[in-house]
């Protein structure tokens, strides 16, 4: 199964963990993670990812998250016109740019989107995405990781 992890989501281990639900999320994207690193499941990036984890401006945060993308799997043959029209047809139904463009590459290269953004997850259920999106978790406890 391929995943597509929002920036937001691969950001969460760096949040404050003061806030139960943030240390849950946090421990969600842990499990995660170790089974895209084990292969049960594949990391899947877009240029997207690079270009917004670029902008991060504390730098060894920035790095580790580069790092960590070098690790998924983005080279594919994706139709970037259709893309960008899909995008832009997301934005217009309200979603933020940024929010648009993983989407329209996540229904291209993606099984799951995963995001710890409440509102994305509501739109997205509301709106016609077509790629399941779960908060980190919904997708742990779906699959059953431990």
């Amino acid at each position: 199964m391929r995943l597509y992890l929002d920036v937001c989501t691969i950001c969460r281990p760096y949040d404050d963990q003061k806030m139960m639900r943030i240390r849950l999320e946090t421990d969600a994207v842990h499990l995660i993670l170790s089974r895209i690193h084990n292969r049960t499941y594949q990391g899947v990036a877009s240029r997207v990812h690079t270009m917004e984890v670029s902008a991060i401006s504390n730098l060894a945060e920035r790095i580790e998250l580069l790092t960590l993308l070098s690790g998924f799997q983005s080279d594919f043959a994706i139709d970037k016109v259709q893309a960008a029209k899909r995008a832009e047809h997301l934005h217009s139904l309200g979603f933020g740019l940024a929010d648009s463009a993983h989407l329209a590459y996540a229904e291209g290269i993606a099984d799951v989107f995963i995001t710890c953004d409440d509102k994305l997850i509501k739109k997205s259920r509301k709106e016609d995405v077509r790629v399941p999106v779960y908060n980190p978790i919904e997708f742990v406890m779906k699959e059953d990781l431990q």
